[in-house]
């Protein structure tokens, strides 16, 4: 990796990778407290557009190289060396159209959603361990850069796709979370839908009652769910174990003190649905190892 193409890479994925959430965001810039120093009012600011960042409190900016040289107290070399050894999906998709982490919502032709039907992605939900969760997805066919693709696809509340399949992980339409309503007092937060679908997928077998859901599909837009939260009595998270995941608990319990972190369920794994994968949770077996 060289200096051009680190600096290719969304600036909120190598803050997310470092566990740094925005405070505050919309379409076109985000605010994040200060990476550098410990403050409790956000002055660092990402234009999204551009790519840049500006810390007003110190009266500096730059582009992603920048940020890590300071971030890192390092050289060029060094960051390069520290950018290599990480896993940006912007940067590993950037040079495949359809597989491109940002959202493409100026490039892009919805031609069809069905319900799944086709092998490959039936196949894919197998592997994954959700082969029967498809009530909540839809099969996509979409048109873009002059090429039909198709893929899983997880509705958010903006009517946009997350879509997924073994070689995609997109957006089509405006990012933003997923909410299902039961007129629960309790709410179980999730990362990404797969996580989502594997807790179904256990629910009855680690004796859970039904209650309202929320999705992410991304940690970086915990900041737009604060009014989301306020209604309810209970909260359960279901976040990635991960420094990311460490500030997305850290940042809800700050607002709420009814909020549970569930991830001892899978504690020696990166996400639920790894555990689901590995683990296969059988009901009676696992429960009742837990309650021990």
């Amino acid at each position: 990796m060289n200096c051009k193409q680190l600096n290719t890479i969304r600036l909120e994925e190598v803050l997310l990778s470092l566990g740094h959430l925005p405070t505050k965001q919309n379409e076109k810039e985000a605010w994040y407290l200060n990476p550098f120093a410990n403050e409790f009012q956000a002055s660092f600011k990402i234009n999204k557009s551009l790519n840049k960042w500006y810390l007003f409190s110190e009266g500096i900016g730059g582009n992603n190289t920048d940020f890590m040289k300071k971030y890192l107290n390092t050289s060029v070399n060094g960051v390069l060396i520290w950018a290599e050894n990480q896993n940006f999906s912007s940067f590993l998709n950037q040079n495949i159209p359809d597989q491109k982490f940002k959202n493409p919502s100026k490039n892009y032709e919805i031609l069809d959603v069905n319900g799944i039907q086709h092998p490959a992605l039936l196949e894919y939900l197998r592997e994954r361990k959700v082969g029967n969760q498809t009530q909540f997805l839809h099969e996509i066919h979409y048109r873009m850069n002059d090429k039909n693709y198709f893929g899983i696809g997880f509705q958010n509340d903006s009517g946009g796709y997350e879509i997924r399949n073994k070689y995609s992980k997109i957006c089509l339409g405006k990012k933003d979370i997923s909410t299902i309503k039961d007129g629960s007092e309790s709410l179980r937060v999730f990362e990404g839908f797969f996580d989502f679908l594997s807790f179904k997928n256990v629910e009855n077998f680690l004796e859970k009652e039904p209650a309202d859901y929320l999705i992410l599909n991304s940690v970086s837009m915990i900041s737009n769910i604060k009014k989301s939260l306020e209604s309810y009595d209970s909260i359960e998270l279901y976040f990635d174990n991960d420094q990311a995941g460490n500030r997305a608990v850290e940042i809800i319990r700050n607002e709420h003190q009814i909020v549970k972190d569930c991830r001892i369920l899978y504690s020696d794994f990166k996400d639920l649905n790894e555990w689901i994968i590995h683990k296969n949770p059988s009901p009676g077996r696992q429960v009742k190892q837990r309650r021990r």
